[in-house]
Parts: C-alpha cells; sequence; structure tokens
C-alpha cells in the first residue's frame, strides 16, 4: 500500500534505475558455516511465521495500551 512515505515499484521500474542492486547477500548470516548448513525452506518458513506471529501479538499489545490510554484521557477530559 502507498503513503506519503512509501511508494511501491514495479521490478521492471527498479531495473530501469541507474546504480539498481538487487544484491541481497548482504543480508547473509555469518553464523553459518555454509549455505549446506541452512535449516530446510519448511523450518525457516515455519520460523518466519512464528517470529511475525509474536510480533503481531505485541504490536496488538500496544495498541490496546494506547486504546486505554487515550480512553483514560478522555475520560478525564470530561469529568
Amino acid at each position: 500500500m502507498e503513503s506519503e512515505r512509501w511508494k511501491s515499484y514495479t521490478f521492471d521500474e527498479l531495473v530501469a534505475r541507474e546504480k539498481v542492486n538487487l544484491d541481497v547477500t548482504w543480508l547473509r548470516d555469518e553464523s553459518l558455516e555454509s549455505i549446506d548448513s541452512l535449516p530446510a525452506p519448511n523450518i525457516i518458513a515455519r520460523e518466519i511465521v512464528e517470529d511475525l506471529t509474536a510480533a503481531v501479538a505485541e504490536f496488538e499489545a500496544v495498541a490496546i495500551a494506547l486504546e486505554n490510554r487515550t480512553s483514560a484521557a478522555h475520560d478525564r477530559a470530561g469529568q
């Protein structure tokens, strides 16, 4: 979803740019000895799902806390 801060680009738009580099090898995990030691794709996918699920739960807790704080401020203002 595009916003004032974020804009999506097609692959063709990206590769048409000067100095485009879609190389993500810099994401390499130095703790891994070799690619052969990577977990199976299904394990990696499951770990990603677990991480994202935990992150969503944390954001939900933040949202609830903010809603409660806003609600309490409105209640105090209405007294």
